[in-house]
């Protein structure tokens, strides 16, 4: 499998304004190291002591990005690096993050994750979840997060169609609450959703960042 040149095809398919994250996770240094060497520099892990691992080993100027299920007593590992957190799934989740931030004195990017599957085990809040947490605004007083956009996951399901609503069902949310909370941030731009056998669609309905890893890397060994 040439890691490179899986990096090169899936790059070419991207249009302008939109970014990859290879997603790394369970794959060895060696092969973070081949896609960095062709020009990769986005990389997204699911565990925070994995990544951790990754980020002491391999090169500094590698955006380590956090796609998985984060648990609170893990988020001050990673603080002190870590460019985005993916998958923000609770009110209680983003206050931590910003109170172990404010710790190391950083501003860590965050998404709000959404859940836009139908299925039970995906996590996020719910569209009104989500728009009852922004307008309470508690969350513009953390100074050390800054909210910079959605994610979701699309159910994983041959129905192209069902996918296409969801990954739609995403993008109106997302200018809904960009209109509603965030008019004047350039900082709320990012649409993350998309992984390696749905990000043509995802693209097609607004994503600004792809997560895709098993058609850079191949197939995981867990």
């Amino acid at each position: 499998m040439n890691i490179s040149e899986n990096l090169k095809q899936v790059l070419v398919e991207l249009p302008a304004g939109v970014r990859l994250v290879a997603v790394s996770k369970f794959h060895p240094n060696e092969a973070i190291e081949e896609a960095y060497s062709a020009g990769q520099r986005i990389f997204g892990e699911s565990k925070v002591q994995e990544m951790t691992t990754k980020y002491e080993s391999l090169p500094k100027d590698i955006e380590w990005h956090f796609i998985g299920h984060l648990q609170t007593n893990k988020i001050k590992y990673m603080v002190p690096y870590v460019a985005m957190i993916h998958g923000i799934d609770s009110y209680k989740l983003l206050t931590e993050v910003n109170k172990q931030a404010a710790k190391v004195n950083r501003v860590i990017k965050c998404l709000i994750q959404l859940h836009i599957a139908q299925e039970e085990t995906k996590f996020g809040f719910s569209a009104e979840e989500c728009r009852e947490m922004l307008a309470a605004g508690e969350w513009k007083h953390l100074d050390n997060v800054q909210i910079c956009g959605l994610m979701g996951m699309a159910s994983n399901t041959d129905d192209t169609e069902q996918i296409d609503r969801e990954f739609c069902s995403l993008n109106k949310l997302f200018k809904e609450l960009k209109e509603t909370y965030f008019p004047e941030s350039d900082n709320f731009c990012e649409l993350s959703m998309g992984m390696s056998h749905d990000y043509h669609q995802a693209i097609a309905e607004g994503s600004t960042l792809v997560r895709v890893g098993s058609k850079i890397f191949g197939e995981r060994n867990y």
